[in-house]
């Protein structure tokens, strides 16, 4: 089965990869590359350095599903250009849908965000309560899946909500809450907390990745929408699972963000979806790679800090 990955080269994107070519799919990245590149050549996998917004029909032939990941990822980054990521979120999206429909491919599995929610007062955020996107990046996310599922008559639509995803990957990311903390320990000694009581769901990388091989794998579950994320902990708890595996200084300061997400994954768990790994494997896996000397601290792994380097301006 031949596989397109669009953000194959991203922090999921590397991870998924590498699974699904073990898994002995035949994989197409496209990816712009701005981060780099970190994949391994390999006889099942072929790699597009392409803007998603300059997709054409051709670039879907022979291609059976499509697991899309590409955007401009988390609120600051979408902040710093609008426009572009309105393109790149949003119209590159239904662009990406149509071109699958008239190529014949019969599955998409699109990559949304848990916080399309928006701030929730209850305990259990299940994918039938009403959508409050309080930021731009989350209603790039929320009008994707609505454009979407406006297509399911004509092609399987699988949308994952997931939590904010942790653990390491080559192309890392170390502006993620459970990764920025754990490497500002071992970097620092110190873990900088604002607010605290804050509340994340979270997912290991990869448990995330195993919920796209999951539907994948089961096309026939019904259209819609999948939460992804198995543990809801406040910032200042993370951090003192932290502190307990690194001797480390937690200092915490006011915020003005008091923002909390949950969610409630019940539905994936019905599926028979098992997650496998922990906010602690990956803190463990993080020291472990940076022991090893195979988690440094680099500049393009911090989203907004790159793309501003790279010359993404600000225009709004």
């Amino acid at each position: 089965m031949n596989i397109m990955v669009t953000g194959g080269c991203g922090y999921i994107g590397t991870q998924l990869v590498k699974k699904l070519l073990s898994n002995n799919y035949n994989v197409l990245v496209v990816d712009t590359q701005w981060f780099g590149n970190y994949l391994s050549k390999h006889k099942k996998l072929r790699i597009k350095k392409k803007d998603i917004r300059n997709l054409k029909i051709e670039d879907f032939k022979n291609i059976s599903k499509v697991i899309h990941l590409a955007n401009i990822a988390n609120d600051p980054a979408v902040e710093l250009n609008k426009t572009l990521s309105w393109e790149v979120n949003v119209l590159a999206t239904q662009q990406i849908c149509e071109m699958a429909i008239k190529a014949g491919i019969r599955h998409i599995i699109y990559a949304s965000s848990g916080s399309v929610y928006g701030i929730k007062k209850e305990k259990r955020v299940t994918e039938n309560l009403e959508l409050f996107p309080i930021s731009v990046y989350n209603k790039t996310k929320m009008i994707s899946e609505r454009v979407l599922m406006s297509y399911k008559d004509y092609i399987k639509i699988h949308c994952i909500r997931p939590a904010t995803v942790c653990g390491f990957s080559p192309r890392m990311r170390l502006d993620l809450t459970v990764n920025m903390l754990t490497f500002q320990a071992l970097k620092n000694r110190r873990i900088t907390v604002f607010g605290g009581k804050q509340i994340r769901p979270n997912i290991h990388i990869q448990d995330i990745i195993e919920v796209f091989l999951f539907l994948l794998n089961n096309e026939k579950l019904p259209h819609g929408f999948y939460n992804a994320g198995f543990e809801n902990l406040s910032i200042l708890n993370i951090a003192k699972r932290i502190q307990k595996k690194i001797d480390s200084k937690i200092v915490v300061t006011e915020s003005n963000d008091n923002r909390s997400y949950r969610l409630d994954s019940s539905k994936l768990l019905a599926a028979n979806y098992l997650p496998k790994y922990s906010v602690d494997d990956a803190i463990n896996e993080i020291i472990l790679k940076f022991n090893d000397k195979l988690l440094k601290d680099n500049e393009s792994f911090y989203t907004i800090k790159w793309l501003k380097k790279i010359g993404v301006k600000d225009i709004n």
